[in-house]
């Protein structure tokens, strides 16, 4: 029978496995890495992603004091990259020359397992890069910053559907990989993600108004509604489109390998992060 001080321990083993695997932030403690602990670290990605997202409002402050906005904005990507050791950009590399090959399902399996990066991948990743510096030059240029809210929200979201990716795909290679360590039932941890991602959304976005960073809701919502209501649909909003574009891309990308991968979870968090960003950028421009 389970203790309390065993069941704790348990969690406390998976979020320390979702901050080593998914960050490069130093956190010196040694753990087994059992299917187990693995399953409980899915239900802490979104908190990963809060901290990366609060690390990168902070820099995006400081940067914002001694530098102009397009510099800051490049340095600031740079360090987004480098908080994760670019993990997911490489999963963008290889499931890009992978897919986009269109040769037959085995074959794009061998080529995502090949170290060397090819054309396809190159051309994905640059245009990635571009897309998400420019949306972040928007976000940091635009007079009002309480798009800055929703910046931090932006890895908190794009890694919720990571871990409903692991839980609602099967995995694509025979011979076992990365997905084949979440072995066991993962979708109660997958909800639990999700509900997690919410709830430090409702908390992000409340905390902005507390601070008296007021976000133009009437943007979104007119201005019919209490702060309250709209705080939680732009909580809604965020989780559906979010959702609704992964589960697009999980899909395509799961037709044409039978299943998704390693690699292919961390272009998902790549592609939604984009999408995130650019829907945040396309706010700014109607003057959230």
């Amino acid at each position: 029978m389970r203790t309390l001080g065993t069941e704790l321990k348990s969690w406390l083993l998976g979020l320390t496995a979702a901050l080593q695997f998914l960050t490069r932030l130093p956190v010196p403690v040694q753990i087994e890495w059992t299917p187990a602990v693995l399953r409980r670290s899915l239900a802490f990605y979104p908190l990963v992603g809060a901290l990366l997202g609060y690390v990168l409002l902070g820099s995006a402050w400081l940067l914002g004091i001694v530098l102009p906005e397009l510099p800051a904005s490049v340095l600031l990507l740079c360090i987004w990259i480098g908080l994760t050791g670019a993990l997911h950009l490489d999963g963008l590399m290889d499931t890009a020359d992978g897919v986009l090959s269109h040769r037959p399902r085995e074959r794009m399996l061998e080529i995502m397992k090949d170290s060397r990066v090819g054309a396809m991948g190159v051309i994905v990743c640059v245009l990635v890069i571009l897309l998400k510096w420019s949306a972040l030059y928007t976000i940091l240029h635009s007079s009002g910053k309480a798009a800055c809210a929703l910046l931090v929200l932006v890895p908190v979201w794009s890694r919720a559907f990571m871990t409903a990716a692991v839980a609602f795909w099967p995995y694509a290679r025979r011979e076992g990989g990365m997905g084949g360590f979440f072995s066991g039932g993962k979708k109660p941890f997958a909800a639990a993600a999700a509900a997690f991602a919410f709830g430090i959304s409702l908390a992000v976005l409340g905390i902005f108004q507390l601070l008296g960073r007021q976000i133009p809701y009437d943007v979104l919502w007119g201005t019919s509604l209490g702060i309250v209501w709209q705080v939680i649909l732009t909580a809604v909003v965020l989780l559906s489109l979010t959702f609704a574009a992964g589960w697009v891309l999980a899909s395509m990308i799961a037709r044409k390998l039978g299943g998704l991968t390693g690699d292919t979870y961390g272009a998902l968090n790549e592609l939604l992060e984009t999408v995130l960003l650019l829907a945040i950028a396309a706010l700014v421009q109607f003057g959230f």
